[in-house]
């Protein structure tokens, strides 16, 4: 390498983790290049254009925990486009049992009114479980957007004066399934909230040490949850137009082969294409095991554990699959009587563009844990529905007249699908299948009113993606293990390697449109006196 580097840091990576822990190191003064491997940036929080004009979201187009933090206004994206869509209707819950639909609102008085008119007995319980809950949730997003160190923690607990601590601990040590029977009668109530917890971590409801898992309901509460106009890709969208106006750079088609070191240092990295770029900094916003395993070369002795650890890791299969479409008419859930509708104050527009979440029962749960395993898919799956383009048009713009973006997220959908992905018929039976839930505006079924379809599973993931079996790396810890500092990498996003930092959703706090992530590894970064002062420097040598 060069004795004057190319850049003070290089992110692989360009999520929107990597895309917001650049762009606080540009602000700071640091030359930064982004590396993506795709031809655009935003990675599982991209919006797309396909099947014939939609646009798409890889993932579910709601974002809430990014709204808890001080990215959006400290980055300055609404100067960049960003614009939010808030979320009056959070979550619409049915369930493959029966009984009508209970409608989360942002607005806990509301949700409460709601459930008096269909979980007229689950009320009190909502409310005892919102006393516990909501404390543990604020705690937890407070605690999450700094780099969760004693430091940092403690004070916020004894600034809370501990509330919510003793829930926290206590849920911790929990299954989320337990937490759940304790304060809610009936399944209609506990399974939602699995459903878009444990269950979106590949994790049965009944696995120790998920009891966190039960803050779900609290956290929409807790924060607005809304939709960026344009789809969820706006974000990363706003996030690399900040960055490259603080001076940083991104290159697309951009795929790293080797992260180098000389000595004990990282030294920047080379791209598949051969090309060398050398920095002192060098942050992995992508898979760490791939990172640290396979791609580190000439690693100093001190790596020597942390390497053998994750090379010691077994790999995860994807399970998650996501079909999107364009359909030609509305439709209502059977569920959403229109009496439901007078009442809540809402319409029929309303609650297909809002995220419908559709649960079986607990026990139904374990055993599609248990297909899973076996590479089979549940008759009646776990789906997260929607409509996004019926409150944000600009999603069809291109679209004929009358058609809507549609999309409906499968979970536990086996990597190593028995009998094979090609040419089955699952993603069209999920299709048929939903078709049981609604009645179309013709009545035509369901199926019938699909114009075109795609299916993002687990292959198209790890194609498209380069998630290793369709799975995406998500920090599995809990604020206490992040506060003990087990595996500090996650934690505290830097590495036996000097200059070699980790951001994504691999790291504390997690999977999700967060972006706590990369803010807290860049102040870690720069709080490395030493490299980033490095980094500092390499930045006048290279523009004098």
């Amino acid at each position: 390498m060069s004795s004057v580097p190319d850049y003070g840091a290089i992110i692989i990576g360009g999520g929107h983790n990597g895309l917001i822990c650049a762009t606080y190191l540009a602000k700071a003064g640091i030359k930064v290049v982004v590396l993506e491997a795709r031809s655009a940036v935003g990675g599982n929080a991209a919006t797309e254009v396909a099947l014939g004009g939609a646009r798409v979201n890889i993932c579910n187009c709601d974002h809430t925990m990014v709204r808890a933090t001080p990215i959006i206004e400290e980055l300055g994206l609404a100067k960049h486009g960003l614009r939010y869509i808030n979320a009056d209707i959070v979550q619409t819950n049915i369930h493959w049992d029966g009984g009508p639909a209970w409608v989360q609102f942002h607005d806990a008085a509301r949700t409460l009114d709601g459930l008096g008119h269909t979980y007229p007995g689950e009320m009190a319980n909502y409310s005892a479980y919102l006393k516990d809950a909501l404390p543990v949730a604020r705690l937890v997003v407070d605690v999450a957007n700094d780099s969760p160190t004693p430091g940092t923690v403690i004070p916020k607990v004894l600034r809370r004066r501990v509330a919510g601590v003793s829930t926290m601990l206590h849920w911790a040590k929990q299954s989320v399934g337990d937490v759940m029977r304790k304060y809610f009668d009936s399944d209609q109530l506990r399974a939602p909230l699995i459903t878009t917890g444990p269950a979106v971590w590949g994790l049965s409801p009944e696995t120790p040490g998920t009891g966190m898992g039960s803050i779900g309901y609290a956290l929409r509460h807790a924060v607005q949850p809304g939709r960026p106009v344009g789809g969820s890709g706006s974000l990363p969208v706003a996030i690399e137009a900040a960055l490259v106006e603080a001076g940083g750079e991104v290159r697309c088609h951009s795929r790293v082969a080797k992260i180098v070191c000389e000595g004990a240092n990282v030294s920047g990295v080379v791209l598949e294409s051969g090309d060398m770029i050398s920095a002192p900094i060098v942050v992995v916003a992508a898979d760490p095991q791939a990172a640290l395993v396979e791609w580190l070369t000439g690693a100093p002795p001190q790596a020597a554990e942390i390497i053998a650890r994750y090379k010691a890791q077994a790999r995860h299969d994807g399970y998650e699959a996501k079909v999107d479409a364009v359909v030609d008419q509305p439709y209502t859930f059977n569920a959403v009587s229109d009496e439901l509708t007078r009442v809540l104050g809402v319409s029929h527009d309303d609650v297909r563009n809002a995220t419908s979440i559709v649960s079986p029962s607990l026990s139904d749960m374990a055993t599609s844990f248990e297909l899973k395993g076996r590479g089979v898919i549940a008759d009646q799956p776990m789906f997260f529905s929607n409509s996004p383009s019926v409150k944000d048009p600009t999603l069809a713009a291109d679209l004929p007249a009358g058609s809507n973006v549609f999309s409906i997220e499968v979970l536990w959908t086996p990597y190593d699908l028995h009998g094979g992905w090609e040419g089955t018929g699952e993603p069209e039976r999920w299709l048929r299948t939903f078709g049981r839930l609604v009645t179309t505006q013709s009545g035509l079924p369901f199926r019938d009113t699909v114009r075109d379809w795609r299916l993002m599973g687990p292959r198209e993931y790890e194609q498209q993606f380069s998630m290793v079996r369709g799975y995406a790396p998500s920090f599995a810890g809990t604020p206490v293990s992040a506060l003990l500092g087990k595996d500090p990498e996650l934690t505290r996003y830097s590495t036996p390697v000097g200059g070699l930092f980790l951001t994504g959703a691999a790291t504390f706090p997690g999977a999700g449109v967060w972006g706590a992530s990369g803010r807290n590894a860049a102040t870690a970064i720069l709080a490395s006196d030493s490299r980033s002062a490095k980094a500092r420097r390499a930045v006048v040598a290279a523009t004098s």
